[in-house]
């Protein structure tokens, strides 16, 4: 039996992990589960799957857990340090889905190991790529992408030359406000960024999509997975999210992954690699579908894909920052205290104020000054965003 662990087992990916695993239970052991607030659900998988351990990340919610699996032989613990020792529990797979970078530490912990990383958390490579794949190398660990465009070009790699490759094309589906006059997006509500028109996911990954800073997360992803130049990475409009990334070869082709809209495919991909199994996805009926469109981003509309860009060219520590501040400035939306265009233009400050003197580039990359980075970039979020509301 395959031991397996998921942390983020509550959200939409950790769902979808669980669905497939529930489909074939005599093939996975459970090792440990993690959650956050939804306790009912956290507590109901675990009981259901036998898991090792169940983890919440609210230590306050930890008797509430213990109640909710009294009885059942699950083990009940809480808090960011118990999330680091379940994840560092002997284990064959591995998914990272927790949203931010809280996922950074079981990430690492797992390659730690020489486990299989299902890679659902962009942020363990956005902030911590080069550490994240260091590690993964001497340790002998697998890491295998589970963002849906990632897995797509790692599908569309098998058995090709990198050599050979000149571009990467990542899809994005433009979020809830691909068709909106720019004018009106400035006044966009939280409620208004809040629904995807091709996905169902949690409220800040959703509003990620609105703004394309879950694209930029994505672009920097992509480079550190696979040792890409920034300028070989492309962003594509594409409506119908069907088609999840294209990668040109030097002779001219386009090799394209094309599926349903459902998470299944690319965790189904992981949890089963290297082989490809039935999954319980929709076949697509091209001739009901009609056609494909494609349109280039408007970066007026995203400029959160430009500083990606500034992003992937300065290195270093950036994506910490960028990552850290882009969370506190969604905090600050959320809240109501700053406006949906707002949370670009309070990145960009901070990334301007903490590369004054190069710092970012020329630092080096550990989970200390990783953790510091993220911490300094909020700080100044904070302040940024109150001069943004005054």
């Amino acid at each position: 039996m395959k031991r397996v662990s998921i942390f983020g087992a509550t959200g939409s990916i950790g769902q979808n992990t669980i669905d497939l695993i529930r489909r074939a239970p005599d093939e996975y052991q459970v090792v440990a589960l993690s959650g956050g607030a939804n306790i009912k659900q956290l507590a109901q998988d675990a009981i259901e799957l036998g898991a090792e351990v169940a983890v919440t990340c609210y230590g306050a919610r930890l008797d509430e857990l213990r109640n909710a699996l009294a009885g059942s032989g699950v083990d009940a613990q809480a808090g960011s340090s118990a999330i680091k020792e379940a994840a560092g529990r002997p284990a064959d797979w591995i998914m990272s889905a927790i949203v931010g970078v809280a996922g950074l530490v079981p990430s690492l912990e797992a390659v730690k190991q020489g486990a299989t990383l299902a890679l659902a958390n962009k942020e363990s490579l956005v902030a911590a790529g080069p550490l994240l794949m260091r590690l993964a190398r001497e340790n002998n660990a697998t890491i295998l992408p589970v963002d849906s465009e990632h897995s797509a070009v790692f599908q569309a790699l098998i058995g090709e030359d990198m050599s050979a490759v000149e571009r990467v094309i990542i899809t994005a589906s433009g979020g809830a406000f691909r068709d909106w006059p720019i004018d009106k997006i400035r006044t966009a509500t939280v409620a208004d960024a809040s629904s995807h028109p091709n996905w169902d996911m949690g409220q800040r990954i959703t509003i990620d999509s609105a703004s394309m800073f879950n694209k930029s997360l994505e672009l920097i992803e992509a480079k550190e997975f696979f040792a890409i130049l920034p300028s070989q990475i492309e962003t594509l409009v594409h409506p119908e999210s069907m088609i999840h990334a294209l990668v040109g070869f030097n002779d001219g082709a386009l090799m394209a992954h094309v599926g349903p809209p459902d998470m299944r495919h690319a965790i189904g991909f992981a949890l089963h690699w290297p082989e490809r199994r039935k999954l319980p996805v929709e076949r697509l009926d091209l001739a009901k579908i009609g056609s494909f469109t494609f349109r280039a981003p408007d970066e007026a509309r995203y400029p959160a894909l430009r500083l990606a860009r500034e992003v992937m060219e300065l290195g270093g520590l950036s994506g910490a920052v960028f990552n850290g501040a882009k969370e506190r400035a969604l905090d600050h939306f959320i809240a109501g205290s700053i406006g949906f265009l707002d949370m670009a233009q309070v990145v960009e400050q901070v990334l301007s104020q903490m590369d004054a003197d190069n710092r970012l580039r020329n630092a080096d990359i550990t989970l200390d000054t990783v953790q510091a980075a993220d911490h300094m970039a909020r700080q100044i979020a904070d302040i940024k965003s109150k001069a943004v509301a005054a």
